[in-house]
């Protein structure tokens, strides 16, 4: 098996190296630490750790910091592009993915400084360049945020 490639059923794990290869995102947003598991062209396991040093908690909100379900929802889409992105086979290609919808988004419970995020994303529709998805985040179980989205691979802006 090479690095970028599994066989038929197989699950990769990708350390913050390899998914800094695969995302342009960078620090503050960068909202992936670790894949625990990849199925390419099915589902992805992300996690995020939050941290009490993420700046948006300096405002989200002081004195009981909560990360924004937003940021949830975009540590997902990050989440989903690495799937997309290592299923088509298109990492250093340059090519981003770009969000088109979010649907059926429902927050369940807040998020706080020191949880590990757990983020399930799956394919739920693939077209030539659209694809649509289904994302659960969850803490220790709990189901936090959950949400339908759809997105687009294209070349950056000129």
């Amino acid at each position: 098996m090479s690095e970028t490639t599994a066989n038929a059923g197989e699950e990769l794990s990708y350390d913050i190296a390899r998914i800094l290869k695969a995302l342009p995102h960078r620090y503050p947003l960068l909202l992936v630490d670790r894949v625990k598991s990849l199925e390419l062209g099915e589902r992805i396991h992300a996690v995020k750790a939050v941290s009490f040093n993420e700046e948006f908690f300096q405002g989200h909100f002081p004195g009981a910091p909560i990360m924004p379900g937003v940021l949830q929802i975009e540590a997902m889409a990050q989440a989903a592009a690495i799937l997309g992105i290592e299923t088509l086979e298109l990492t250093g290609t340059g090519k981003l993915v770009f969000f088109m919808g979010i649907e059926n988004a429902k927050f369940r419970a807040p998020v706080t400084p020191g949880c590990l995020l757990d983020m399930h994303v799956e394919f739920v529709q693939k077209r030539s360049r659209v694809y649509k998805f289904k994302g659960v985040a969850s803490v220790e179980g709990k189901t936090t945020c959950q949400v339908e989205f759809t997105a687009m691979i294209a070349d950056p802006p000129a």
